[in-house]
């Protein structure tokens, strides 16, 4: 998997490229992990081209949303494709992270 990142303003956008299974959560836990993510407003994850999801890759997630949340930094998830969004949905992850379908609606909130 690879991760692209761009930002602007308050805003840190991860593009997602690949499967995230075991090995590859490792890169993105480094990369969530960085002290300078909490200087951003928004972190912002986009799946269009995240192809798969493992449990390891959402454990991830979930290990840095309490981190996210005290330091007001909101995640947001968007371009889901369905095969994904359908493993955070069984989960009852949508419930609690912020996933929306386009960019414009992630940079909105």
């Amino acid at each position: 998997m690879k991760i692209n990142q761009h930002t602007t303003d308050h805003t840190l956008t991860l593009v997602l490229d690949g499967e995230l299974d075991a090995s590859s959560s490792v890169l993105l836990d480094t990369e969530l992990n960085q002290p300078s993510i909490l200087e951003y407003q928004k972190v912002l994850i986009d799946c269009q081209r995240l192809n798969y999801i493992s449990s390891a890759g959402l454990g991830v997630f979930i290990s840095h949303l309490q981190r996210f949340q005290d330091a007001n930094v909101k995640l947001v998830f968007f371009n889901m494709q369905e095969k994904v969004h359908n493993v955070f949905e069984i989960l009852g992850l949508d419930s609690l992270l912020t996933i929306v379908p386009s960019e414009a609606e992630a940079t909105a909130i």
